[in-house]
């Protein structure tokens, strides 16, 4: 993560409001603070408000895309590590760790050459039930693991049972959060 930048947006953007998650256009030569950039996505601060830039759109605030560097697999299966890789590249838009080390990610089941081809099954939760950005993160999830070589179909399952908590953080992730 940089520090913050502040940055004149190059053309209007489509953003969502964190927490709320509602859909907001920012408009060409507006400034912007970009509070967060993880991930291939952008938090920014813009006008009082918090909103989430996709990576995709990263060229309206003069960056580059994250580009994907997986290698296929010779054999055509998914390679697990890519799979855990690409999830470690989504973030909350509000929290500098990824939905991995948060504990966000309770289930992750690899099928190859099933009926549907070769599949991914997450099962998931958020920090909080009433998350706005919940759709967000999950489609970010989605949107990652659909761009590993050799995956066919991504579901990913929102749950909240058992309900998130601290507890469920990785030690570095208590770290980066000062939460020892």
């Amino acid at each position: 993560m940089q520090e913050r930048e502040v940055v004149l947006t190059k053309r209007a953007v489509e953003a969502r409001l964190v927490p709320a998650g509602t859909e907001i256009m920012i408009p060409s030569d507006t400034f912007v603070t970009i509070t967060q950039s993880l991930g291939g996505s952008f938090t920014v601060a813009v006008n009082g408000n918090l909103a989430r830039i996709e990576g995709h759109e990263a060229d309206a605030l003069g960056k580059t895309p994250l580009e994907s560097s997986f290698e296929t697999s010779a054999d055509g299966t998914i390679n697990e590590n890519q799979i855990w890789e690409a999830i470690r590249n989504c973030y909350d838009p509000e929290i500098p760790v990824n939905v991995v080390d948060l504990g966000l990610i309770y289930d992750c089941q690899i099928t190859n050459g099933g009926p549907n081809g070769n599949e991914v099954f997450i099962k998931m939760t958020l920090t909080a039930a009433g998350c706005g950005m919940g759709p967000v993160i999950t489609e970010d999830v989605k949107r990652k693991v659909e761009h590993v070589p050799n995956v066919d179909k991504v579901e990913v399952e929102l749950t909240f049972d058992p309900p998130w908590n601290s507890d469920m953080l990785t030690d570095e992730a208590k770290l980066e959060l000062g939460m020892f």
